[in-house]
């Protein structure tokens, strides 16, 4: 039987694409196939320019192809490889191949510049306080190399299971959650190089069995490294929530986590100003760290502002014990602090589309 464009399609699924990690099939990388006797052509796209990878792609599709026509004992004369220049992001890139978590309506990345800024305090806020307002939820410890939701969701108490092939996520304070914190020994150090880490994400998020969920929130590492572009080539993001101080050292590096989101095409949900003041015993607040900051930079970049959360001993003892919802108890003030974060966000995603422009090249 002559060769098809099906049989073609089949073998290329041997080529691995080498940003994302998947077959240049189901990357989307096959643009078109032509078959004219002996003769095929076919149409790649690539997000590179660089010749030697074109060269060494181009081997790699011509020995697939001769493989496959010398176990159909057909005839190949010549294959034509043309490569054009993929211009979408790396994030419209998965919307447009596929979510590997179709149950999960919204996936939120929760990134800062830096450490310290209380990135996994916010994350988990987040993924309790929508658990509140009665949304599904799932909370995603992404920070490989210093996961924090052992302790801050008191995780200690909880026991590793698995269920046909897939991890179950941990049932605790109204929400699932997964952190590679349980499944390593507490005090191992994880020296990963980025493909390491990037095969650890990949089985954390898509090999939880995270069911039916209205949220997936991802608590990244600080920095602009591997995991989050790993987040952006594996999940369709429908945004990410920056985290920082008021200080406008944490505002630099704050920057430049928006630029790389932005870069890898991802919305920017808005902004959380983490610490942004302190109430005294008496009511008296006092800006510590220059209250405002992240406020002005939002408007500055054109952000949504979410909100502030005040600084507060009871939300490092609720850390510290793994107790978040004890966060809504501390006072007025700051119950309505993380409510409005939370409904701020919630009104954000709201009014997002999952419905992305993708760019036919011919």
């Amino acid at each position: 039987m002559p060769l098809q464009p099906s049989n073609l399609r089949e073998a290329l699924r041997s080529i691995s694409d080498p940003d994302s990690e998947k077959d240049i099939v189901t990357a989307g990388m096959v643009r078109d196939i032509q078959i004219d006797g002996d003769d095929i052509a076919l149409e790649i796209a690539l997000n590179t320019s660089e010749p030697s990878l074109h060269q060494k792609m181009r081997e790699q599709i011509e020995a697939a192809i001769r493989a496959t026509a010398q176990t159909s004992e057909e005839i190949v004369a010549a294959v034509s490889v043309t490569f054009t220049i993929d211009t979408r992001s790396a994030n419209e890139r998965v919307h447009d191949s596929g979510n590997p978590l179709p149950n999960v309506k919204k996936i939120i990345a929760v990134g800062a510049g830096k450490g310290g800024v209380g990135k996994s305090t916010i994350a988990t806020t987040l993924a309790v306080g929508l658990a509140r307002q009665g949304a599904k939820v799932g909370l995603l410890d992404g920070d490989i190399y210093g996961p924090s939701m052992p302790t801050m969701l008191g995780l200690h108490r909880e026991e590793s299971k698995a269920e046909d092939g897939f991890l179950l996520p941990f049932e605790v304070h109204g929400i699932q959650a997964m952190t590679i914190g349980k499944l390593v020994e507490p005090d191992k150090a994880l020296i990963w190089r980025g493909p390491r880490a990037h095969s650890a994400f990949n089985q954390l998020a898509t090999q939880t069995k995270w069911g039916e969920l209205d949220y997936l929130i991802v608590d990244l590492p600080p920095g602009t490294g591997d995991v989050p572009l790993s987040l952006a080539q594996l999940l369709p993001l429908s945004g990410a929530v920056i985290v920082c101080t008021p200080q406008v050292v944490a505002q630099d590096d704050a920057r430049r986590a928006v630029r790389m989101f932005q870069q890898l095409g991802v919305p920017i949900l808005g902004l959380v100003e983490n610490m942004s003041y302190f109430v005294a015993d008496d009511g008296k607040e006092y800006d510590i760290f220059g209250r405002g900051g992240g406020e002005q930079m939002a408007s500055d970049m054109n952000l949504a502002y979410l909100g502030g959360i005040p600084i507060h001993p009871d939300m490092r003892i609720s850390a510290d014990t793994g107790e978040p919802l004890r966060n809504w108890e501390i006072t007025d003030t700051m119950s309505v602090a993380l409510d409005t974060v939370c409904e701020n966000l919630a009104k954000a995603v709201s009014s997002t589309t999952d419905e992305r422009p993708t760019l036919s090249i011919n």
